[in-house]
């Protein structure tokens, strides 16, 4: 997770110039969306900021507590029974090769969001389209790395006796940082903020359920990697799941603009037929 913060810091120090650009972009494809530089700039910039905040948590974390280890080394079966029915079936998973599976598809969540570049549609409003995108990872990153710095959760490779797993790796303090998953998290912030951003863009396209369908796939299969390799159990997927692609679809969503054609506001009159006074509420379109 600390690569998609240290992309998120970047992305915003490449894109700061191209942001000046969209308040005032007049181009044939209006946006859906609204960017403000003061709040935008001190939303992205606080996310970045918690993010590192939560780097050093994380670095200074405890390794596991010595007692709980060596309970776990002597009880495994009633370490294991102690875990919630729905994660149980994982512990003691440490599938090496599927730890760097998973990376495959973590990384290639990053870049989809750039292939929609090459709509005209969104094209026409890069700046905002990519600084909506980094915002939506700082977001992300900050909650995560927060979470995991303060959160004590051993991985399911902890519960692994086989030898296969080191014991050092056992009880270091990265194996105290299951919860939650934030490969995961990251993928989905990434891929649902393309199928939002690319649906609000493309109201009408008719290929919108690829791409929502390549959203919710993608951070799926980071998923079911990072359970296999042992670095997570069932429900810290679905956590980050859920958390990731909530930023990748609420903070685009908040950044709609309002629809000013229609407006709902009181009146009063008097019916010119009847000649009674009445008061009432009126709806106004503009077209």
């Amino acid at each position: 997770m600390r690569k998609s913060t240290l992309l998120a810091s970047l992305l915003f120090l490449i894109v700061q110039p191209l942001l000046a650009q969209t308040e005032s972009d007049n181009t044939s494809h209006p946006s859906p969306y609204e960017w403000n530089w003061v709040r935008d700039g001190i939303w992205t910039g606080v996310g970045i900021g918690a993010s590192a905040g939560g780097l050093l948590l994380i670095q200074n974390k405890d390794d596991i507590d010595p007692e709980e280890f060596a309970r776990i080394e002597n009880d495994l079966d009633g370490a294991i029974d102690d875990i919630n029915f729905i994660d149980r079936w994982a512990a003691g998973n440490h599938d090496e090769d599927a730890s760097k599976i998973s990376d495959i598809p973590f990384a290639l969540s990053f870049a989809a969001p750039f292939a929609m570049l090459f709509d005209d549609e969104i094209n026409d409003h890069t700046g905002q389209y990519i600084g909506l995108y980094v915002e939506s990872l700082a977001t992300t990153a900050a909650i995560y790395t927060i979470t995991a710095g303060l959160v004590d959760r051993s991985r399911p490779y902890v519960y692994d006796d086989s030898g296969v797993t080191g014991r050092d790796r056992r009880m270091s303090n990265n194996g105290q940082r299951s919860f939650y998953s934030g490969h995961v998290a990251a993928t989905a912030t990434a891929t649902f903020f393309m199928a939002k951003a690319y649906s609000d863009f493309n109201p009408d396209a008719n290929g919108k359920f690829w791409v929502w369908t390549g959203a919710a796939v993608l951070p799926a299969s980071v998923g079911y990697f990072r359970i296999q390799a042992g670095q997570h159990f069932l429900t810290d997927v679905i956590l980050g799941y859920a958390l990731g692609a909530t930023a990748g679809i609420v903070i685009p969503e908040l950044h709609k603009k309002k629809n000013s054609d229609f407006s709902f506001y009181p009146t009063r009159g008097i019916n010119r037929f009847t000649g009674d006074e009445y008061q009432a509420m009126a709806l106004k379109y503009t077209f």
